[in-house]
């Protein structure tokens, strides 16, 4: 009945707080193997000053490796950065690691610095993902395994290979979805979306997948406290942190398409009630009601791991009994 997401943002740390962070997270997703999480979300950003998870895959690995219930989701990872042959590779192994419980969600990039990283030309972004993600596809699906051509091998564990959508904020990421046979996972519900994907798809003779688009009005940083004045001190400064340089990434980048918080203070962020939450255990219960699940953000913004389990233990310990008690359901 939650997720949990995991970005790695580690502002200011040492190099041994940063790994302390990051077992920590590993720690984390075999606690809650058994405890009703049911995904943990990877996404991935380059050359941030705050350290923001670079490879999603090497951290689901460690995180599968100690698991066996609990589903992974790298997303979005950014496929213009990989080699596609490579990274099918590496999502065939992780697929047998985690016993098909990995899947993607792909995306394109917004920041020119992490291109520049990557000696990749921003302006050409566009072209270089689908160059890449027709290789990514042939090499997943085997198409080349009839042909003269070398094929990527082992076989994946999940017939098909591993599950992949495209993920993006606008209709051309819809439409890249539809015209590849890929499922669609937009990053809020705006106009216009679930239409493009649809057409594209149907313009390459395809049947429209999976189409996701998440309400703007779904938190997704959520922490829970009996008494949300003392959580917001607590916690406060690092959902701020958290909230303001994606503020500012985004804002850099020239998108308006993405709901992000404007807040600068701690009370600001608080009186959004926006995508960051302190709640207490009833609202925790009545989002799960609303949305399905409760969306968690342990390590948000550098949050301390002493601090981060106090939040994760009380939302086992005390929101999965009283969401258990109005149900009727263990």
């Amino acid at each position: 009945m939650f997720t949990m997401r995991f970005d790695m943002r580690v502002p200011g740390m040492t190099p041994v707080q940063i790994a302390d962070q990051y077992q920590t997270a590993v720690e984390m997703a075999r606690w809650v193997d058994d405890k009703g999480a049911f995904t943990i979300g990877l996404p991935e950003h380059h050359a941030a000053e705050d350290g923001y998870l670079p490879s999603p895959l090497v951290l689901a690995s460690a995180m599968a490796a100690v698991t066996r219930n609990v589903r992974f989701m790298a997303g979005a990872a950014l496929l213009p950065m990989y080699d596609p042959v490579r990274l099918a590779e590496d999502m065939i192994v992780l697929d047998h690691l985690s016993r098909g419980r990995m899947s993607y969600i792909l995306g394109i990039g917004y920041r020119p610095l992490e291109y520049q990283l990557h000696h990749l030309d921003f302006e050409r972004r566009g072209a270089i993902a689908d160059e890449k993600l027709a290789r990514l596809l042939e090499a997943l699906r085997g198409s080349a395994q009839a042909s003269a051509m070398p094929r990527v091998t082992p076989p994946p564990f999940t017939p098909g290979g591993p599950p992949v959508m495209w993920g993006g904020a606008t209709k051309a990421a819809a439409r890249r979805a539809g015209r590849n046979g890929l499922g669609f996972f937009a990053q809020i519900d705006t106009p216009g979306l679930a239409e493009a994907y649809a057409d594209a798809a149907r313009e390459a003779g395809l049947e429209p997948g999976p189409c996701v688009l998440p309400s703007p009005e779904m938190p997704g940083s959520v922490f829970v406290h009996p008494d949300p004045d003392t959580g917001w001190n607590e916690v406060g400064r690092y959902l701020l942190a958290d909230a303001v340089v994606y503020a500012d990434w985004n804002r850099n980048a020239g998108r308006d398409t993405v709901k992000l918080s404007a807040s600068r203070t701690v009370e600001a962020l608080r009186a959004e009630r926006g995508p960051y939450r302190v709640v207490s255990v009833q609202e925790a219960v009545d989002l799960i009601k609303r949305w399905g699940r409760l969306t968690l953000h342990p390590l948000c913004g550098g949050c301390p791991p002493d601090l981060a389990w106090t939040y994760l233990r009380r939302v086992v310990g005390e929101v999965m009994p009283a969401l258990a008690a109005t149900t009727g359901q263990p």
